[in-house]
């Protein structure tokens, strides 16, 4: 698909020159007289080359609008002779790039074709890693007998429209079984709706799990609650355990009559859903001491599913700390570590405490050369000063780029330095983004 290119450019010549001469090099080309007629457009654009100095609606203004509604269209912008302050302030803000009056045109078009590149990449990574997340989502990984029989279950239980119970300790990987329940269930289409119940407040609990309509109380207006928002999908309580005990028998109710009625009007909505609850402790235990109610229990334990510990699951220990390493060093652009039968031992013998969740970040640290495995700092880096300073500056820069998610103008300040700065060390360490 050809390319759409957006320049604004206050100057009528100058706009329908750049307009000829990029749509003569092949791209579709539309030009604007002023920020304000460029931002009311529906369509984003591919790319935007706009001038720094207009009257009203400065080239900055537009750039920042542009970045709030799509943030990684690349932008270039066009400056005047000894304006170069302007254009360093405009990449820090997150031009793409800038060209400085007079310019040749085949500058301009290699500036332009580089800046589309750029935008092609980032588009093609952001969705490669929506797929890859999307995939990770509802994996179960693990050759343990363990894992095997969980699988089997999941595939047993996902297509029977059944509410159920998942109880495992804490980064067992509840919700992951939740996700791969859902993705293998009839409703696998519609809605995934998560609510931690630890952290819902006693007093809002009934206005976001049944909504509220307009007038309800001062300030309200129309709003569906979470049993309404998974209608025709799933509706995970975590923490379930964590539920007030006033809260459950309304949550009872909705549940046993699948219908919920809005805070502030007497019409009764139907309820098309499934229920996961999930919790760390066994509910049937706790119905005996009453901290949990034994109706509600068994109105949601149609089915039940017991994740065990990390520690008890042998060799599948190191196969996910290996997966998880490995995923880290592609994500920062780095070899993965090996992993020798020390490791493995230690990794087998360590206790887990936090389970999967625990694991997954110390394989990414293991990842980063940041600890071994027992968590000893991996001091011993070889090389000159020079080389152990470098080493570390690209492993602190792809960090902030990960917690970024790859935008570099906020990597850039986060890490205090200029965004070209960031990009020239980017290059130099062969970091991926």
């Amino acid at each position: 698909m050809t390319a759409m290119i957006h320049v604004v450019e206050d100057d009528v010549d100058h706009c329908a020159a750049l307009c000829d001469l990029i749509e003569a090099s092949g791209y579709h080309a539309q030009g604007f007289l002023n920020g304000s007629e460029a931002l009311a457009t529906q369509r984003v654009p591919d790319l935007v080359v706009t001038d720094l100095r207009m009257p009203g609606m400065d080239g900055f203004e537009v750039l920042r609008q542009w970045k709030d509604r799509a943030a990684d269209l690349p932008l270039i912008v066009i400056t005047g002779h000894g304006d170069v302050p302007h254009a360093v302030r405009a990449m820090r803000q997150g031009a793409e790039d800038f060209l400085e009056k007079p310019y040749d045109a085949s500058h301009l078009m290699a500036v332009i074709a580089r800046a589309l590149k750029a935008g092609q990449m980032r588009a093609e990574l952001a969705q490669l890693r929506s797929q890859i997340a999307a995939r990770d989502s509802t994996e179960i990984l693990g050759q343990s007998t363990s894992i095997t029989a969980l699988r089997d279950r999941i595939a047993a239980l996902g297509p029977l429209d059944l509410d159920l119970i998942v109880t495992g300790e804490t980064g067992t990987g509840k919700e992951l079984v939740a996700r791969a329940l859902h993705a293998a269930s009839p409703r696998a289409q519609g809605p995934f709706v998560a609510v931690n119940c630890a952290a819902l407040p006693e007093s809002l609990f009934e206005m976001e799990m049944f909504g509220h309509v307009a007038g309800a109380f001062p300030g309200a207006h129309d709003k569906i609650g979470k049993l309404e928002a998974a209608a025709g999908g799933t509706l995970v309580l975590d923490e379930i355990e964590a539920m007030p005990a006033a809260l459950q028998p309304k949550l009872l109710r909705a549940l046993q009559e699948r219908q919920v009625e809005r805070l502030g009007e007497n019409i009764l909505r139907p309820l098309d859903l499934r229920i996961i609850a999930l919790s760390k402790s066994d509910l049937s235990k706790r119905t005996l001491d009453g901290s949990f109610r034994a109706d509600l229990f068994y109105r949601l334990a149609g089915a039940q599913i017991t994740l065990d510990p990390l520690r008890g699951l042998g060799d599948d220990i190191t196969l996910l700390f290996s997966h998880f390493a490995q995923a880290a060093a592609a994500r920062y652009g780095r070899d993965t570590p090996a992993i020798s039968y020390g490791f493995r031992q230690h990794l087998a013998k360590r206790g887990w405490a936090g389970n999967v969740r625990e694991l997954k970040a110390a394989a990414e640290r293991f990842a980063l050369g940041l600890d071994l495995p027992d968590g000893t700092p991996a001091t011993q880096e070889a090389g000159s000063l020079a080389d152990r300073v470098a080493a570390y500056e690209a492993r602190e820069i792809a960090a902030t780029l990960e917690r970024c998610r790859g935008n570099t103008e906020r990597t850039a300040q986060a890490l205090g330095i200029a965004r070209r700065t960031l990009n020239d060390k980017i290059a130099r360490y062969q970091i991926r983004i």
